[in-house]
């Protein structure tokens, strides 16, 4: 007897004459085979890899583009500050403070209900919010890594004829980049896990599948635990190609 005939011969018992085995596979199977939700289980994954990947790309230009104005600023000799960049900074330390200083629900909810009230695209509003909040983690994760490289770098690239900009791609930036790997990392991975959020707006990523799921078949425990045990496994699958970069990283140093 096949799976579902199995399933359709143990529906029409009472619920009361299931042994445990046989409610545990009708509820497996509704939230899983039948109708083959499965699928919208893995268009939910592919939806939640691509708002991750887009949030993240959005998240280094803005937290590269903050990081570098803030720490120019820092960076200034004494007796010559630039307004420009004064302003610049300040606006930037505005933007940083605000985004990590409210949650991420309120901004979510900011965002879809009154800055783009009349879209209705809203896994695209998820994902310029996801976007802009982690824009403000790694623009600090990027500036505590440049600003953590001893100042005579700067100094030495300065002296040898190069330009600020020059001396911080050539010289600092890969230095740097060491320090930042395993914090980005970790940013990912939370900004992984964060996509389930976009769901309360209304954006179709795994977590909503697993909701629709839930509406039809009136059981939640197997939706969200499959739910649950994908998340896992996907940060599982990012630590470890996180981990072999890390390594690659190492052995370029000992070389």
């Amino acid at each position: 007897m096949d799976l579902t005939s199995t399933f359709e011969a143990l529906s029409a018992l009472p619920a009361q004459d299931l042994t445990f085995w046989q409610d545990f596979f009708l509820k497996f199977y509704r939230a899983f085979l039948e109708a083959d939700r499965w699928q919208q289980y893995i268009q939910g994954v592919g939806t939640t890899l691509l708002v991750t990947a887009m949030a993240l790309v959005l998240g280094i230009v803005l937290g590269i583009l903050v990081a570098m104005i803030r720490t120019a600023h820092d960076q200034q000799r004494p007796g010559h500050k630039n307004p420009v960049l004064f302003i610049l900074n300040l606006i930037c330390k505005i933007y940083v403070t605000v985004i990590r200083g409210t949650p991420m629900m309120v901004q979510l909810l900011i965002m879809a209900m009154l800055i783009f009230a009349n879209s209705r695209n809203f896994t695209m509003v998820g994902t310029l919010t996801l976007g802009i909040n982690s824009g403000a983690y790694v623009a600090e994760i990027i500036r505590g890594g440049l600003m953590s490289v001893d100042k005579g770098q700067m100094e030495a690239g300065r002296s040898l004829g190069l330009n600020y900009f020059q001396t911080m791609r050539f010289i600092i930036i890969p230095q740097a980049i060491k320090a930042i790997l395993p914090a980005l990392g970790n940013e990912f991975i939370v900004l992984l896990k964060d996509t389930s959020l976009i769901t309360v707006i209304g954006g179709k990523e795994l977590l909503y599948a697993a909701r629709g799921v839930m509406n039809r078949t009136y059981e939640q425990m197997f939706p969200l635990l499959g739910t649950a045990a994908i998340y896992l496994v996907l940060v599982m699958i990012f630590t470890w190609l996180l981990g072999i970069l890390e390594r690659r990283l190492r052995q370029g140093d000992r070389r």
